[in-house]
């Protein structure tokens, strides 16, 4: 692992070598498919596939390759979208990406339409998707065949489900009505803590975490799939504050207390980069099938490089205060929006078989969400920071009023 530091910067970027992948168990073997030509698309592609759930780490090997000449072949995806969380942005974000390549797209969101999370971002731009061509419906996931009413679909994702209950019910449905190519948005957050950071793919995961018996289902149940597991996330329509916690401290000159040191790395990507990941993996299924990706940024940031960029995207100063959250009694998931510990994954399994690429450019990324920020008001809304003033007040830190 080749890394690049800054302590100026608080940040690192990490090259990313040639991954290494245990011995696929759950997935077939290498094959070449000679699909027959259409007037929609004609392909060959040679690829193995790669998949394993292992109890004992290490980064392993993927000499991945492919062999295509196609058109890309127009796809059929239903999105089921969960209706609440940051997770909520990315499908909004890829059925409007595949509405642009020209597929045909419906975004399925879990509760009712007239509900009043349906007046939030992403859901209040959902006009967005249906000027696009795109449909929307609402309903129970578990009803799923009924909501769609007999509509057929090339490819299904599933970003709602954290465990098998929720999930079951909509593998079953597509497998029995012929979805040919299934999607699940897991969770970087499955992956055990390791000492030898950044996660990638292969490494061990939580045995017990309800997104990994949802991945090893799927795995079972359909021949082509594909796993994706996000980390942090920003971007216009995001329901969940990331950058919005700096950005609520900085305008009102306020300190930002970070636990621990602020020199823990962890990823945020932009949710576009997400989106153009799902839709290499939809435009070249054979690359994608059986396969686990980190659906994440190419770069680490601090936490202390976060305050950092954010300011400067604000145009503002930044003071920054650190704390030890078990000496004052905090719960830091409480105080904190992100974990206190290194967490960050690198994408080496989607640059090495889909060949993508990421576009997140944190200190411009942030310059356009400030922005946003201030245009929608956050800036002047009254806010209350308790937590904040019982961690400053412990330290002894001034409080501009």
């Amino acid at each position: 692992m080749a890394a690049l530091a800054s302590s100026s910067s608080s940040s690192l970027l990490f090259s990313s070598p040639p991954t290494k992948f245990p011995s696929p168990s759950l997935c077939p073997p290498l094959r070449l498919s000679l699909p027959t030509s259409s007037f929609l698309s004609s392909s060959l592609s040679l690829s193995p596939s790669f998949h394993a759930y292992p109890t004992s780490s290490r980064r392993y090997s993927a000499s991945s390759f492919t062999i295509r000449a196609s058109a890309a072949e127009k796809k059929k995806v239903l999105i089921v979208n969960t209706n609440s969380g940051g997770h909520a942005v990315i499908g909004f974000y890829f059925a409007k990406e595949l509405l642009g390549s020209g597929h045909e797209v419906t975004i399925f969101t879990v509760g009712e339409e007239g509900s009043d999370k349906m007046k939030k971002p992403p859901f209040n731009r959902f006009s967005e998707i249906t000027s696009a061509g795109g449909k929307t419906v609402w309903g129970d996931p578990a009803d799923v065949g009924k909501v769609v009413a007999g509509a057929t679909f090339d490819v299904v994702l599933d970003n709602n489900g954290k465990d098998l209950d929720t999930v079951r019910p909509v593998v079953d449905w597509a497998k029995s009505s012929g979805v040919k190519q299934f999607l699940f948005i897991s969770s970087a957050g499955i992956y055990k803590p390791t000492d030898e950071p950044p996660h990638v793919e292969g490494d061990v995961v939580k045995a017990d975490a309800g997104h990994v018996g949802v991945e090893k289902y799927v795995a079972e149940v359909f021949s082509s799939w594909a796993v994706f597991r996000p980390q942090y996330m920003i971007g216009s329509g995001n329901n969940k504050d990331c950058e919005e916690w700096f950005f609520d401290r900085i305008v009102r000159k306020r300190p930002v207390p970070i636990p621990g040191s602020g020199m823990q790395l962890t990823n945020i990507a932009h949710v576009r980069d997400l989106s153009s990941m799902l839709t290499l993996a939809v435009e070249k299924p054979e690359a994608a099938c059986c396969n686990i990706f980190n659906c994440v940024s190419d770069r680490a940031v601090t936490l202390d490089g976060m305050a950092k960029l954010c300011a400067a995207a604000a145009g503002l100063p930044v003071e920054i205060v650190h704390y030890d959250p078990k000496a004052i009694g905090i719960d830091a998931k409480k105080a904190f929006p992100f974990r206190n510990m290194h967490f960050y994954a690198e994408p080496r399994a989607a640059k090495d078989t889909l060949g993508w690429k990421s576009t997140t450019n944190l200190p411009e990324d942030l310059k356009e969400r400030f922005e946003e920020y201030v245009k929608i008001g956050r800036d002047k809304k009254p806010m209350q920071f308790e937590m904040d003033d019982k961690i400053l007040g412990s330290l002894k830190v001034p409080v501009a009023v």
